[in-house]
């Protein structure tokens, strides 16, 4: 059994006409599908057909489609006013409510209302696409579909095959989802699917770290944005995309994933959640907004420098030689000994250790230790680490010194992995879990991340950029320091790290 994806006349019915089901619609009447939208709640579905007229029109107006097939993608759309109106639809995609027993009952009602050969689909972001098909008679004809918001500007589909999905099906969806003009990816039925599993590395251990006390939201943010090349802060995207929303569904793949510590929750999110602080839409979260602008606190001027010596430890050559030249650069003394002389400030560079462990394993004095990340080849923003018992006038001058050729600098608390290591240790580890468990290629994995959530790399990608070995090395200083299984490193990444290949490497 098939179904002709490409046909010129394909009847594509989408059941729920809230923002996802009339992206959905409007880039399938794009693609050239005549489209019934049906929603359960009177004048819904009539609203955002008016509404997809209108966004079709402003897009020709200003040139962005001609006239000739906005008129015809408009004209393509249709409303109607029951699910037993969609009989003539060849696939009907389910954009409803992220509840499972009401997604249950609607595909129950929409099977019985379409052909034998119709494929059923759901928008799910998180629920089992093989626990909604069980309420069907056909369950092999039933797939994930999941577009992201919003759907006209978000060009990733993921494409999910329920443990019952016939080859035929996803085979269909992905040509569909071309169709659409979207790029879709084949992912296997998994508790947050791809996207939504990698992306809990990003928020999740950045809200971990902000309950910890390392750094503040606005500090965190600045880091991964200056350092690490990310669009959005972690806690900018969370303002975004609202507590309400990312905070039910982390803990939602937690549970399906029965209790899987990478995907811990932070009670930091739960506690503000329940104080309604849900980001943008109710004009605070994170940061206060006014009008929809984000109110960022001013970024204090670093401390001028006026003089100091710095002995740097030379456990990573290439980090020794680029701080060496930092510090000549500032105009400072640099301690060429040994051991550090007793007037001179200590620099370190570990890799998934605090500055604790650093001075400790060193024998050297914390009082006058600070951490510096060499993640990202101190480029875009350096962070400096304190021990707890460092000095306010030690931190100071390593301060002024790090900032003076012009590159920010942001001092946090004592930490294994500072920021952008902790964080994109997780990303990778996750993205190379995601590998592990084949749930999709590790094409695909870095893909459908880098198109799904705008990252600068996809998981694998960063873990080739920085090196396997490096983040292997990350998570394991991680684990021995804090003792949290959340950190132990996959086995597709240990694996490949251990081999020198390439994280991307595909089993033989």
């Amino acid at each position: 059994m098939t179904r002709d994806a490409k046909k010129q006349d394909l009847v594509v019915g989408i059941v729920g006409a809230g923002a996802m089901g009339r992206g959905i619609a409007q880039v399938a009447a794009t693609g050239g599908c005549r489209v019934l939208i049906f929603d359960g709640k009177d004048g819904v579905a009539a609203d955002a057909a008016k509404f997809i007229s209108g966004m079709l029109s402003r897009a020709a107006e200003k040139g962005r489609m001609e006239q000739t097939d906005c008129d015809a993608a408009i004209a393509r759309i249709e409303t109607v006013g029951s699910i037993a109106d969609l009989a003539p639809c060849e696939v009907v995609v389910e954009a409803i409510i992220e509840d499972m027993d009401i997604k249950r009952e609607v595909f129950a009602k929409i099977e019985a209302a379409i052909a034998e050969d119709a494929v059923l689909a759901s928008n799910t972001s998180s629920l089992s696409v093989t626990r909604i098909a069980s309420a069907c008679a056909r369950p092999e004809r039933v797939a994930g579909f999941h577009f992201f918001n919003p759907v006209p500007l978000m060009p990733l589909v993921e494409v999910i095959s329920g443990v019952k999905t016939e080859p035929w099906v996803t085979d269909f969806l992905f040509d569909l989802g071309a169709r659409m003009g979207r790029t879709p990816v084949r992912v296997a039925d998994a508790p947050g699917f791809l996207v939504n599993q990698v992306g809990r590395g990003y928020t999740i251990e950045a809200a971990h770290m902000a309950n910890d006390g390392v750094a503040s939201f606005v500090d965190v943010d600045r880091i991964m944005r200056d350092a690490a090349g990310f669009r959005m802060g972690p806690f900018e995207l969370l303002d975004l995309t609202a507590l309400d929303v990312t905070h039910p569904a982390t803990v939602e793949i937690y549970e399906q994933y029965y209790h899987e510590t990478r995907f811990r929750p932070s009670s930091l999110m739960n506690t503000r959640l329940q104080a309604g602080l849900l980001g943008r839409k109710v004009g605070q979260g994170f940061y206060k907004y006014a009008d929809g602008k984000q109110a960022t606190p001013e970024e204090a001027a670093a401390p001028k420098f006026e003089g100091a010596k710095f002995w740097i430890d030379g456990s990573l050559p290439d980090a020794y030689t680029a701080l060496v030249a930092i510090v000549k650069a500032a105009g400072a003394d640099l301690d060429g000994g040994a051991t550090p002389a007793a007037d001179s400030i200590i620099l370190v560079t570990p890799l998934g250790d605090d500055a604790t462990a650093a001075a400790t394993a060193g024998g050297l004095d914390a009082t006058r230790t600070l951490a510096v990340d060499p993640l990202f080849k101190f480029e875009g923003r350096r962070t400096l680490m304190k021990t707890p018992v460092t000095t306010a006038e030690a931190t100071q001058k390593a301060h002024a010194m790090l900032a003076a050729d012009g590159v920010p600098v942001t001092v946090i608390n004592d930490s294994p992995g500072f920021v952008a290591q902790r964080i994109i240790a997780m990303i990778a580890n996750i993205g190379a879990s995601v590998a592990q468990q084949r749930i999709a290629t590790p094409d695909d994995i870095d893909k459908a991340v880098k198109l799904g959530l705008n990252y600068p790399q996809g998981p694998l990608g960063f873990a080739d950029l920085l090196g396997p070995k490096t983040i292997l090395a990350v998570l394991e200083g991680l684990c021995r320091s804090t003792g949290d299984p959340r950190y132990r490193p996959s086995l597709w990444l240990r694996r490949r790290a251990e081999l020198g290949v390439s994280a991307l490497t595909p089993e033989s």
